[in-house]
């Protein structure tokens, strides 16, 4: 005969051991994850631990509230760019020209608002619009003609460096007003620490409400709904890592603005690419385009689609440069911005091969090629040592992305 205390402590371990069960299911498929190649973001967050460590205690400023602020900063425009090669590395395509259009973008801004007195919002969807029209053309190349991306997208960076020079002239650049909005949004604006911390509890909150919605349809589709506390797990640990990472980084400055509004863009385009039909189309297109066709997909929607996102996310990542750096000028777009963007891509965990790729890649990726650009910096050294890392931090980038495809071919024969 069991008393009411012998069952209450059988309750209790029965309560235990389906707790660290759940933990320990949740551990051993993540680690099933990565046997299988499914390395999502655990590389580039592991470099950025290393990157952290070594220039921390190399130079302690590095960690700073305030340098952190700037590393935001910087990251904001060049990562916006990011987002948009994201969109086209998932179909396996490039798009070599997304620095030259930025710099367009930013002489459109200093010739038609500070030159010709244009209200600011007229500017700003001028140039947005010669984005897409940039994108909808290499997307057209394409399609309708067979030329390979790297082609038609090489083309017009000459192009478009050509039409930057055009509109500057021989002026070369053009001084945006000190005080205006845009100088201000982005080298000042900050968000107050109640709405970051608030604005911080969106991505766990996020996390939490689809992994929920997931669950319960798989559950009614007589499916394994998967574990429902490594899914609280997961989002209680995001939270817990913004919310530390706000509070820190308002111990200074504060969180920019401009950073903000990139974050907030990312999270739309994560919706976008895992929670829509549109993103299934984009990557099951970026797997195999002519299976993709044949199970009915607009295969043409698609590549203008992510051609045109592109450009017009280069166009905007232009703006903000322009307003970084309070000037619109012929060296915009210009040197490693193309460059960074891509590899920033890459490195962050969107496969060049396509099919594979998330819109976190865009911010995760310019975090790790900025820290090492701000670190090398307060270390005095010259920009050849940043070239030669990041050339190598994208080396491995690449062979850690073939060797994960490897390991998901084998594992899906297996």
């Amino acid at each position: 005969m069991t008393t009411d205390s012998e069952k209450g402590l059988l309750d209790r371990s029965d309560t235990r051991v389906r707790h660290e069960t759940g933990i320990a299911d949740t551990l051993r498929a993540f680690a099933g994850r990565v046997r299988a190649g499914d390395l999502g973001s655990l590389p580039v967050v592991v470099g950025l631990v290393i990157i952290c460590t070594v220039f921390t205690s190399l130079n302690p400023i590095f960690i700073a509230p305030n340098n952190l602020v700037n590393l935001l900063y910087d990251c904001s425009a060049v990562g916006m760019i990011s987002l948009g090669i994201v969109c086209v590395l998932l179909l396996g395509e490039i798009d070599l020209s997304v620095g030259s259009m930025s710099g367009v973008a930013s002489a459109l801004l200093g010739v038609f608002w500070v030159n010709a007195g244009l209200p600011l919002p007229v500017v700003l969807a001028m140039a947005l619009v010669a984005g897409a029209a940039v994108g909808a053309i290499y997307a057209l190349l394409r399609v309708s003609f067979g030329m390979p991306s790297f082609v038609a997208t090489l083309s017009g960076l000459l192009a478009l460096l050509g039409f930057q020079l055009y509109l500057l002239g021989n002026s070369g650049s053009i001084n945006l007003p000190y005080g205006s909005w845009m100088v201000n949004f982005g080298q000042l604006m900050v968000m107050p620490d109640w709405l970051s911390h608030l604005l911080a509890l969106a991505p766990g909150v996020a996390i939490l409400v689809l992994g929920m919605r997931r669950r319960a349809n798989r559950a009614r589709s007589r499916l394994h709904p998967g574990s429902g506390r490594g899914l609280l797990v997961k989002a209680l640990a995001v939270t817990v890592g913004l919310e530390l990472a706000v509070f820190y980084l308002n111990l200074g400055r504060g969180v920019p603005w401009m950073f903000g509004f990139f974050a907030l863009l990312v999270m739309i385009m994560n919706y976008a690419i895992t929670r829509t039909r549109w993103g299934r189309s984009v990557l099951a297109v970026g797997g195999n385009a002519e299976a993709a066709r044949r199970a009915g997909i607009n295969v043409k929607r698609v590549y203008f689609s992510c051609f045109m996102l592109c450009s017009t996310l280069a166009a905007l990542g232009g703006i903000l440069s322009a307003s970084r750096l309070a000037t619109s000028s012929q060296q915009a777009g210009t040197g490693d911005v193309n460059l960074n963007a891509i590899a920033a891509a890459v490195i962050g965990g969107t496969s060049l091969f396509g099919g594979r790729g998330s819109a976190w890649s865009a911010i995760l990726g310019i975090i790790v090629i900025q820290s090492i650009s701000n670190g090398l910096t307060l270390l005095n050294l010259s920009s050849s040592w940043r070239y030669m890392i990041t050339g190598a931090v994208l080396a491995i980038a690449v062979i850690v992305d073939a060797l994960a495809r490897r390991s998901r071919t084998q594992h899906g024969r297996a």
